[in-house]
């Protein structure tokens, strides 16, 4: 009976003090851990700057989509930079609502069998997308061929109503 007690206290407080220490932590307002649907900023891979503001939702095929919607422009560009690069309808147009990812599918932990565009060369490649981090960070990995070939770039989710 005594060990049954002690036992009990001790669970108690231990429960308690994880609680109060912040292993239980509350989840996070304002996005789900398990969707990447929001706002994402991208980080340039060669300075580390932040290049652009992302959109990503699910179109009426529940596929993920993604246009950008501000660019974080640098002493040779602005927020109407055009895609010179890119090919078809998108050629010379403003890269601020262009959409950039198309066609991801939900599959397993993450998105695949999407299409990215990278403005800055105007070449799309096969991705996927994957949420890291309990859906903070949203790993983008684009290819062309097969996925061991390819590059990765990891977004920040933010939060356009906080600033």
């Amino acid at each position: 009976m005594r060990i049954q007690t002690v036992l009990a206290v001790f669970i108690a407080t231990v429960s308690v003090g994880i609680t109060s220490t912040g292993f239980a932590t509350e989840k996070p307002t304002g996005f789900s851990e398990s969707s990447p649907v929001g706002y994402w900023k991208t980080i340039d891979d060669t300075t580390g700057r932040p290049k652009s503001v992302v959109q990503v939702w699910r179109n009426q095929d529940q596929m993920l989509m993604a246009k950008v919607v501000k660019i974080f422009p640098d002493a040779h560009s602005s927020q109407n930079k055009t895609c010179t690069a890119c090919m078809g309808d998108k050629h010379n147009q403003p890269i601020v609502g262009m959409v950039i990812i198309s066609g991801l599918k939900s599959a397993d932990t993450q998105w695949a069998n999407g299409h990215i565009l990278d403005p800055e060369n105007g070449k799309t490649y096969k991705c996927t997308a994957r949420l890291i981090e309990h859906g903070k960070k949203l790993n983008i990995h684009g290819y062309m061929g097969l996925p061991l070939f390819g590059r990765s770039q990891t977004w920040e989710r933010v939060d356009l109503m906080s600033g």
